[in-house]
């Protein structure tokens, strides 16, 4: 009997990959914007517009990865999507055009997309080819990482880099971290093609059956609920806090904070409680993070909404992910990706519903009840989705 592969290098190598993806790829942009708009490469409202082309391209990536499942076609698709992902980046510090810059994040969006499907994916399969799932979640930690990273260094080179060359220190970052993580996972001891199992009856190719269409209908929920806190909470609190609050200019540096011992966390809870148990609570916690902003009065709101939503939102993710797997463990890859692929549509729908309400006349602050209201319809789905061991 061999020994038992060691889950370290694998581990990180998968982080790494989703920090370079997510991190150094899609969160960056976040921190970036307002620069941006100051140097008068863009208005706000074309920051908005781009990146909502990084959102779709994150749809299509995910999409694309549903038809790619498959564990060879895994390995021949990740590292063009990584490569993909260091040209966009490289190729944005050369261009200040919105309709370029539109281009260039909708094609990083289809590399995030892709990337955070089946990096996971790939490590879940060989996890479980070695009966350590449990440790699956904590690939996730690369995301956490990534956000603190891309802010620290937004915020170190300002004042030395302006316009298109602020991405600079983004895309020569990318290229050694995805070259390591790919070579990593490249090496992985996994057969090309699931061995045929032999049953009386082929196992079922339905994404969607009595176990699982709860858990998608509670996945859409989630999407639309996490979006609206993570993407309007900075400026919630410019209208809630008083002027002069540490919180106006750091609510989203206590959401990158909070994320950091979430997967760890929400990992463990799932190894602990059962991963359908864990998943309800999680809903339950965010709920009550979007409620707080809602109900409590100015920087204590924020606070617990930036803790609460922070550190559960990829708790959320992994442990979906993992869950996924167990009701189907034949098509695990093609659920993570019909997952994701369902998530970042949800997630393009929040913002939109947000600017319908908008033009109604209604607050920014008033529409996190949308993002409530989504949560609680995901907690109503998890509560109908089967425990399994």
């Amino acid at each position: 009997m061999s020994q038992r592969p060691a889950l370290f290098p694998v581990l990180l190598a998968g982080a790494t990959l989703l920090l370079v993806v997510h991190g150094l790829g899609r969160f960056v942009y976040t921190p970036l914007l307002p620069w941006l708009v100051e140097d008068g490469v863009l208005t706000v409202q074309q920051g908005a517009s781009i990146a909502s082309w990084n959102y779709l391209g994150y749809l299509i990536g995910a999409l694309l990865a549903l038809r790619w499942h498959q564990v060879t076609q895994i390995r021949r698709s990740l590292p063009w999507a990584l490569a993909l992902h260091v040209v966009t980046t490289l190729a944005q510090t050369q261009v200040e055009s919105v309709e370029a810059l539109s281009t260039l994040r909708l094609l990083n969006g289809i590399s995030n997309g892709l990337v955070f499907v089946q990096a996971p994916s790939l490590i879940l399969e060989w996890l479980a080819r070695h009966r350590r799932v449990s440790s699956s979640g904590l690939v996730y930690l690369g995301v956490c990482v990534g956000l603190i990273l891309s802010s620290l260094m937004v915020s170190l080179s300002n004042g030395v880099l302006q316009g298109a060359d602020r991405w600079w220190p983004a895309a020569l970052l990318s290229i050694p971290l995805a070259w390591w993580g790919w070579r990593q996972l490249a090496n992985l001891d996994m057969p090309p093609d699931e061995p045929p199992r032999e049953t009386t009856q082929p196992p079922s190719g339905r994404l969607l059956d009595r176990a699982s269409t709860p858990l998608f209908l509670s996945y859409a929920g989630a999407g639309m609920g996490y979006i609206l806190p993570m993407t309007f909470l900075p400026m919630v609190a410019r209208l809630q806090v008083e002027p002069g609050d540490w919180l106006v200019e750091s609510s989203w540096l206590v959401v990158a904070v909070a994320t950091l011992p979430s997967p760890w966390l929400w990992n463990r809870l799932g190894a602990l409680f059962g991963d359908t148990l864990a998943l309800r609570f999680s809903y339950i916690t965010q709920l009550a993070g979007v409620l707080a902003a809602l109900l409590l009065p100015g920087a204590s709101g924020i606070l617990l909404c930036a803790v609460l939503v922070g550190g559960t939102f990829l708790g959320t993710v992994l442990l979906t992910q993992r869950l996924a797997r167990t009701l189907h463990p034949h098509q695990g890859p093609r659920l993570s990706a019909a997952l994701i692929a369902l998530y970042s549509l949800t997630q393009l729908a929040g913002p939109w519903l947000t600017g319908v309400w908008l033009s109604m006349g209604g607050s920014l602050h008033s529409a996190f009840w949308l993002g409530a209201g989504a949560l609680l319809w995901g907690l109503i789905w998890m509560l109908l989705v089967p425990r399994r061991a």
